[in-house]
């Protein structure tokens, strides 16, 4: 593999490590030690997490992949289970033989949240993530029921791939409490909040259909055992 490759592929992990480094620095080491030491005292299980593996036997049929969302991409992280699902109908492959499922993780989990958590907490400046029909800050959730017709894909058209709209279709969406917890944490700190009181606004404003697991990582790592194929939205 070239050198040019290997970086590419190494991105995204410099980049949560570079992060992490920075947040140690900006909010010290007390704050983001809280929600890990509540993981501890909770063997690493959110209340909310604590049927993740019954959700996981719902993944059937003979085709099925997990997305994994580690990073606000564009639409990639909402397109790409539209194309799984639009190309293996036009294969002749019934619904009922597929399954995919989206593991949002990391700076991901913005996506599963409502649109009051948006504007309160400003997830647009948290998470770098920007509406991506205008590239600009955004203050609401912009793939939570969007307007009809609003994604649109040159030489394809309409593409619905809206949360909601993938629901509807059969995918399945799951969202980190590792991250809620830390991330939710930092918030607190930056806004003079209960970081306990943050995390549970937070745990309370995931989407409807949006199962909490205890990690991002650990879901993957479900949905492979589960047979999924994986596939990097990043």
């Amino acid at each position: 593999m070239k050198s040019n490759e290997l970086n590419t592929i190494d991105n995204p992990r410099r980049k949560f490590l570079g992060t992490f480094a920075s947040g140690v620095a900006a909010f010290g080491l007390a704050s983001l030690a809280a929600p890990f030491k509540g993981h501890t005292e909770n063997n690493f299980m959110g209340e909310s997490a604590d049927n993740s593996e019954e959700w996981f036997k719902k993944i059937q049929g003979k085709h099925r992949i997990v997305f994994d969302v580690p990073e606000p991409n564009g639409i990639f992280p909402f397109a790409w289970p539209r194309i799984f699902l639009a190309t293996n109908e036009a294969t002749g492959t019934a619904a009922k033989d597929l399954s995919a499922v989206v593991v949002l993780r990391h700076n991901g989990i913005p996506y599963a949240m409502e649109h009051r958590l948006w504007e309160k907490y400003n997830m647009q400046e948290i998470f770098k993530v920007v509406d991506p029909r205008t590239n600009q800050p955004t203050k609401r959730n912009p793939f939570w029921q969007p307007a009809q017709g609003a994604y649109k894909v040159p030489g394809v058209g309409v593409v619905p791939i809206g949360l909601n709209e993938l629901q509807d279709s059969g995918v399945m969406f799951c969202v980190c409490d590792m991250a809620i917890r830390v991330y939710s944490a930092v918030a607190a700190d930056k806004m003079g909040l209960d970081p306990e009181v943050v995390r549970k606004e937070w745990t309370a404003g995931i989407l409807p259909g949006v199962q909490i697991v205890p990690s991002g990582v650990w879901a993957v790592n479900r949905a492979q055992e589960k047979g999924c194929s994986y596939c990097f939205t990043g």
